[in-house]
C-alpha cells in the first residue's frame, strides 16, 4: 500500500507565496509510484483547503490556491474527517514557513493527532522562530553571534526617547532592525542614525510586537543545511554574490538574479568550522529533521552564527537543495526521501516513549 502524504501549504504568513513556490516543487519531486499525495492549502486567513489526491504536475505555484468561505476550526475539522486516513501509513509534510506553520503551532497540532510529520517540533521550531530567544540561546551554549537587544512595542510606545537611548548606549550604528518573529527578510531594515532607526523600526513593529536590533557586521553570509535526528550532518557552505547590503525579500524570490557559488569561498579550515557551528547550532536548539544555518564569516576569518531556518525554502532559488547536491550529489527527490524518512523515524522514537505511569 502506498504512504499518503499531506503538503501544507500556504498559510496566514508574510511568507505565503513563498510556502507556494516551496510546495509545488515538493509536490512535483515526490514520487507517485510510492505515495499518494495530497496538497492542503491554507488561506491567508486560516482557512484549510484540500486539492484532494495529486494527479497532475503543479504549473505555476498560484495553482494552488483556492477560494472559501468556511470557517476556519469547520475547516481543519472537515480535513480530519475527510481527508485525513486514519489507520493508513501517512505523514504531513509541512510546507509553511513563517508564523503559524514554522513557529511551533502546527507541529503543535500534529503533535496532539499522533501523526508523522517532516522536520522541527514545537520546541525547536518556536525557539528558531524568535530570533531574541534563539539567540540567546546560541549565547547560553557560547556560540558567536554579533550583539544585539531586543524591544518590544510597548516599550517603545510608552518612551521612545528612552528606547532609542538604550538602544544607542548598547550598540554601535549602524544596526539591522528585524521582527522577531518572521523569515524570508520581510520587514528588516539598515539603520545608520536615529532618524532611520525610527523608520526601522515602525517597519518592524508592522510585522511582530518584539524586534530584534543588531550591529552590522562587515562579513559575507554563509548558508549550511543541516539534515539528520541523533545523528546531523552539515552540507559544505554556500554563499550568493551580493548586489545590496543585505537580501531584502525581492531579491530572495522575485529578481532571479542573485547567483550562488557553491561551496563558498573559504579556507578548508574555515570551511569546516563553519560546519561545525552549524552542526552545534543545530543541536543546541533541539532541531530535527532540517535546518539551515546561516553564518557571517568576515575577512579576518571572524565567524559569527547569525541564525537558524527550521523550515527553510524549497524554491528553484532556494539554496539548502543546491547545497546537497553540491555536497555528495544527492538529488532534489532524493533529499525530499530522505527528509520523510527521517520524520517516520523521528515518529517511532516518540512512540516508543511511555507516557503514563
Amino acid at each position: 500500500m502506498k504512504k499518503n502524504v499531506y503538503v501544507l501549504c500556504g498559510g496566514k504568513s508574510a511568507e505565503h507565496e513563498v510556502s507556494l513556490k516551496s510546495a509545488s516543487a515538493i509536490l512535483n519531486a515526490l514520487d507517485k509510484e510510492k505515495y499518494d499525495v495530497y496538497p492542503v492549502f491554507i488561506t491567508k486567513e486560516g482557512v484549510w483547503c484540500s486539492l484532494g489526491l495529486l494527479k497532475d504536475e503543479i504549473k505555476n505555484p498560484e495553482d494552488l490556491q483556492v477560494e472559501s468561505n468556511e470557517s476556519i476550526a469547520k475547516s481543519m475539522g472537515k480535513f480530519l474527517t475527510e481527508v485525513l486516513k486514519e489507520g493508513e501509513n501517512s505523514i504531513v509534510f509541512p510546507v509553511i514557513h513563517g508564523t503559524f506553520g514554522e513557529d511551533g503551532t502546527i507541529q503543535g497540532l500534529l503533535e496532539l493527532l499522533d501523526i508523522p510529520y517532516v522536520g522541527n517540533e514545537v520546541l525547536s521550531s518556536a525557539a528558531g522562530m524568535d530570533k531574541v530567544i534563539m539567540k540567546d540561546i546560541f549565547v547560553r551554549h557560547k556560540l558567536p553571534v554579533v550583539k544585539y537587544t531586543s524591544l518590544r512595542y510597548h516599550q517603545w510606545e510608552e518612551d521612545k526617547e528612552q528606547a532609542y537611548k538604550e538602544i544607542e548606549e548598547k550598540l554601535a550604528y549602524p544596526y539591522y532592525v528585524k521582527p522577531a518573529n518572521l523569515g524570508s527578510s520581510v520587514g528588516i531594515s539598515r539603520a545608520e542614525n536615529r532618524e532611520e532607526l525610527e523608520k526601522a523600526i515602525i517597519e518592524a513593529f508592522k510585522y511582530d510586537i518584539k524586534i530584534i536590533i543588531e550591529e552590522e557586521v562587515v562579513a559575507r553570509e554563509m548558508q549550511v543545511s543541516v539534515i539528520g535526528n541523533d545523528y546531523p550532518k552539515a552540507s559544505v557552505p554556500g554563499e550568493f554574490i551580493m548586489e545590496r547590503p543585505f537580501f531584502d525579500y525581492n531579491a530572495k524570490y522575485i529578481d532571479g538574479k542573485i547567483i550562488p557559488v557553491i561551496p563558498a569561498r573559504l579556507e578548508p579550515e574555515v570551511s569546516q568550522r563553519v560546519r561545525e557551528l552549524a552542526v552545534e547550532a543545530f543541536k543546541v536548539l533541539n532541531c530535527y529533521g532540517l535546518a539551515r544555518v546561516d553564518i557571517f564569516v568576515t575577512d579576518d576569518n571572524e565567524i559569527f552564527v547569525n541564525e537558524i531556518n527550521t523550515m527553510p525554502g524549497f524554491t528553484a532559488l532556494s539554496m539548502s537543495p543546491a547545497l546537497w547536491k553540491a555536497t555528495d550529489g544527492t538529488t532534489y527527490s532524493e533529499l525530499i526521501e530522505k527528509l520523510l524518512e527521517l520524520g517516520f523515524e523521528r515518529y517511532k522514537q516518540k512512540k516508543a516513549i511511555k507516557r503514563t505511569r
